[in-house]
């Protein structure tokens, strides 16, 4: 049984790395305390934090973008719900003091706020009726209401409207954009997403980038911490920051941000927590590009690559893909101007997250890849 203990605390783990509460990286939003319980997704015990999981790899599959992550609403009861073990409701705990998840007293349409302020599909089985007339995309846009059901070895997304598997995204609404670009403070002691963190795990948060704060709650009037239910203060204007992907071989692997002050850097393996390529490259790849290969910061608004690397770094303008085009620096920086991509080696490219899209279907690695099969009954639905 220590083993199977293991297993499962090194899935949750892996669930873990695909969590985030920042607009620039979400790629879907979920009810955590609904998603738990969806036990026809593994034949399963009534409530399971692993089938987290699965959704999150029916997210990945279907947008076929490895490491996609999703932003987490969850009840405040699910930290006590006897369903879940113990360890399962110290890790919700745990990303809630990390503030990797969003945890309200009530969850009420909070789903629904965060995917209409920030233009996300809801990964939800509910058909949400009573509140059409308020949110109209829900009816209106195909793939933005997905619902989880069970596939031929785990889970997969169907659109609720429309009919399809691709989840979809929208331009965020405009008063979520002004709302956004501003920064906010709870009054709440300790608030781990309008605050400086807090709670029993706050010495072990992860170093929050700048730029990643969840949208406030308007229903209010004015902007409100969705937690604690206080009016926040403006604190200023956020700072300059921008979503960049990579993208190898036509499959978007990874989004980060770029903020002002915190420079990214991207490479074969990097240090100091840089953008690691090297498991996603071929070996000619691999020996062509540098450990520390381009570097990226922003200067205003602008974002700058800078070349770190030894054989130089490619710029495709436009994202053209005509080799008269492309242009080399090399130990230069250069502004990428809308649409362009910055190229390690054919193939291997980085550009602006809401521009870059694959090109080529994926098998992501799986969050479950260590569940163990006990926990995890899948349900052959042939």
């Amino acid at each position: 049984m220590a083993s199977v203990r293991f297993e499962v605390s090194k899935v949750l783990d892996a669930i873990e790395r695909r969590l985030t509460t920042d607009p620039a990286l979400a790629r879907g939003v979920v009810d955590l305390a609904e998603v738990v319980r969806y036990a026809d997704l593994d034949g399963g015990r009534p409530a399971s934090l692993l089938r987290l999981g699965l959704v999150v790899d029916a997210l990945a599959t279907q947008l076929a973008e490895d490491n996609a992550a999703v932003y987490a609403v969850v009840h405040r009861g699910l930290l006590s719900d006897a369903d879940l073990t113990s360890n399962e409701r110290m890790v919700v705990r745990r990303w809630a003091d990390d503030g990797l998840v969003e945890v309200l007293p009530s969850v009420g349409d909070r789903v629904l706020e965060v995917a209409d302020l920030l233009g996300l599909p809801v990964l939800s089985r509910l058909r949400f009726e009573g509140v059409r007339e308020r949110y109209g995309w829900l009816a209106g846009q195909a793939g933005r209401l997905m619902a989880p059901v069970p596939g031929k070895t785990g889970a997969t997304l169907v659109a609720q409207v429309g009919g399809g598997n691709v989840p979809a995204t929208a331009n965020p609404d405009p008063v979520g954009a002004k709302v956004l670009a501003r920064l906010w403070r709870c009054p709440e002691p300790g608030c781990a997403n309008f605050g400086g963190g807090g709670g029993a795990f706050s010495d072990l948060a992860p170093a929050r980038r700048a730029g990643g704060q969840p949208p406030p709650t308007l229903h209010t009037g004015a902007p409100a911490c969705p937690r604690h239910g206080t009016v926040l203060t403006d604190i200023g204007e956020r700072p300059p920051a921008e979503a960049l992907a990579v993208r190898v071989n036509g499959i978007v692997r990874q989004r980060f941000v770029v903020a002002d002050g915190d420079p990214v850097t991207v490479g074969r393996a990097p240090e100091q927590g840089g953008i690691m390529l090297g498991q996603w490259l071929s070996e000619e790849a691999r020996r062509w590009i540098s450990r520390s290969h381009v570097r990226f910061e922003m200067r205003g608004t602008d974002v700058v690559a800078q070349d770190v690397s030894t054989n130089g770094t490619g710029v495709r303008p436009g994202g053209s893909m005509d080799d008269a085009e492309r242009m080399t620096i090399k130990r230069q920086s250069r502004v990428l101007a809308p649409g362009d991509l910055i190229e390690l080696y054919p193939g291997v490219h980085v550009g602006r997250a809401r521009t870059l899209t694959s090109s080529a279907p994926l098998t992501p690695v799986s969050v479950m890849a260590d569940a163990p099969t006990l926990s995890m009954r899948i349900v052959d639905r042939q």
